[in-house]
């Protein structure tokens, strides 16, 4: 062999060498760039699950901001109610009070009595109170009304009607905080 050939057997190992380890790196460099892309892919996953996780927080915290605000104005325009119930039967004994008034002859009593009902009224409906309107002939929805009694209806037409309304019933704003009491024909 001469020099030159020794040469290239000596220098052919190395290049195997140098072959294996620039194989090796690439490997090595891809094993590195997946590792990479795998902890990138595994970061971008946990960052999207943390948006997700605060977009459902936010959207809670607004809804529970929305659902005590409701509660709060709910409130206020109920926040005399337990008065105004108890000033009702106040009310009924007004009525009735005109009503025995409206017999007797003595007109300026009436009218004080009238005035001071009206004052009342107008008091109780600047708060929010209504009356239910219920008359005779009205289709009796428990929903709505209380029916105390049954009784056999005079005409065919006033079957599962109301006969007669024996409490008015009130509401206070879109609740009904009195139901009116009535008599339905059977």
């Amino acid at each position: 062999m001469s020099d030159k050939n020794k040469a290239e057997e000596v220098n052919e190992p190395i290049l195997d060498e140098q072959s294996i380890n620039d194989t090796g790196k690439e490997q090595e460099d891809v094993a590195n760039e997946e590792e990479a892309q795998s902890v990138e892919e595994q970061l971008q996953n946990e960052l999207a699950k943390e948006k997700d996780k605060f977009l459902r927080l936010f959207a809670e915290f607004e809804n529970y901001k929305k659902r005590t605000s409701r509660e709060r104005m709910d409130l206020f325009k109920t926040a005399g109610q337990e008065v105004i119930v108890a000033l009702l039967p106040v009310l009924d004994d007004f009525e009735r009070a005109l009503k025995e008034l409206s017999k007797s002859e003595d007109k300026e009593m009436f009218k004080g009595v009238e005035l001071i009902n009206g004052k009342f009224r107008d008091i109780l409906k600047s708060k929010g109170m209504e009356e239910v309107g219920v008359k005779q002939g009205d289709v009796f929805d428990a929903e709505i009304h209380d029916a105390i009694t049954q009784i056999p209806a005079p005409e065919k037409k006033l079957k599962g009607k109301i006969i007669d309304v024996v409490e008015r019933g009130y509401k206070l704003g879109d609740r009904i905080i009195r139901h009116p009491k009535v008599v339905v024909g059977n």
